[in-house]
């Protein structure tokens, strides 16, 4: 029986670095190329593209997508989904707000939130993997379910009238720096993200489950258990980037965030996961948003409307599932047409034989 680094290379003798270094020479140098062309597009476009104020309005634009793209990552890899990432963000903002319109301090507010992400998240993987349902299925009934709840709480107002203190942190740069508060937790997100998911067991049981959830059930690894917790922790990230994203707009509505699962996934895919699981890195995520956050801006500088943004935004989701898959669907094409002509071959043969 393999080991779980053999399942999660695909092989018995190739190492898993030595698997990362060829993805990282495949996609991830295509990455850097379309954020090169991204940022000479925007300088094209604007003068002022290339001004340090506008990183951090990059920074500021992508924030908590890049934030909450970090756990779907692991999940994805997994093999599983989740589409309700962006319905616990606006239900946790809101959450953390209406505890501190009725009284709460603000940090036990939001350390309440954080902790309903989690719960959010929970509900999310005990349906997936105690009662066997598909975390598409399941986390499409939730996104509709959390924003239900979201605008059953606060049905048209808004609440505002945070703490200046905090209210900054979403509108101007660590002192210093052009550099916004999101852009740095990502940061420190990615570097623990990336090593536990490249070097750490439990990345290579993350990967293993991917690969081939079977096989990395006979080889000991807890599957359900793993699944689970990666969706608590989903939640609870995306509390985080729900106080976040309250606090950048200074304040909470039902429909905070809604549409941007879409974004999230594009980065996660964008960045080289494998939405069939099994294959990806936390440095092409990371270059995946600075691709997603540079071209957004640049079409905005080009007043490009909203519209055709997702237009591009929507290309870039289905070319990220499409190119890394043209070896394999080129593969299969080529077996089915082997299969075909041997088939052809075989009949004709049996027509020549005499009788």
């Amino acid at each position: 029986m393999p080991d779980v680094e053999s399942i999660e290379t695909g092989s018995e003798t190739s190492p898993g670095w030595r698997r990362l270094l060829r993805g990282l020479v495949r996609w991830e140098t295509l990455l850097v190329v379309l954020l090169l062309a991204s940022i000479a597009y925007g300088a094209s476009v604007s003068p002022h593209f290339l001004d340090s104020i506008t990183l951090f309005f990059i920074g500021l634009n992508v924030g908590e997508i890049a934030i909450i793209a970090l756990p779907l990552t692991l999940i994805i890899i997994t093999g599983e989904i989740d589409l309700s990432v962006a319905s616990m963000l606006g239900l946790t903002g809101l959450f953390m707000a209406e505890l501190f319109d009725h009284g709460w301090p603000i940090w036990p507010a939001i350390i309440a939130a954080v902790l309903l992400g989690g719960v959010l998240g929970a509900f999310n993987g005990f349906l997936i993997t105690r009662l066997g349902l598909p975390s598409l299925a399941v986390t499409i009934g939730t996104l509709t379910l959390y924003r239900g709840v979201a605008q059953g709480i606060l049905p048209t107002d808004t609440i505002s009238g945070f703490p200046q203190g905090l209210a900054n942190i979403g509108v101007v740069p660590i002192p210093h720096t052009h550099i916004s508060y999101s852009v740095l937790i990502f940061l420190v997100l990615a570097v623990v993200f990336g090593i536990v998911l490249h070097a750490t067991p439990l990345g290579r049981a993350i990967f293993a489950i991917g690969a081939n959830q079977e096989a990395a059930f006979y080889s000991g690894i807890r599957v359900k258990r793993i699944k689970f917790w990666l969706f608590v922790l989903s939640g609870m990230v995306c509390g985080l980037a729900g106080v976040l994203w309250t606090l950048r707009f200074a304040s909470a509505r039902y429909d905070s965030g809604i549409g941007l699962e879409l974004f999230v996934v594009t980065v996660v895919l964008l960045g080289g996961v494998s939405i069939f699981g099994g294959r990806g890195t936390i440095l092409g995520v990371v270059l995946a948003v600075a691709v997603l956050g540079t071209l957004q801006t640049a079409m905005t500088a080009d007043l490009i409307p909203a519209q055709d943004q997702n237009i591009v935004v929507g290309g870039l989701l289905l070319a990220s599932v499409v190119v890394p898959n043209l070896g394999e669907i080129y593969r299969r094409a080529g077996g089915r047409l082997r299969t075909v002509a041997a088939r052809r071959q075989a009949a004709t043969a049996a027509q020549e034989e005499p009788t």
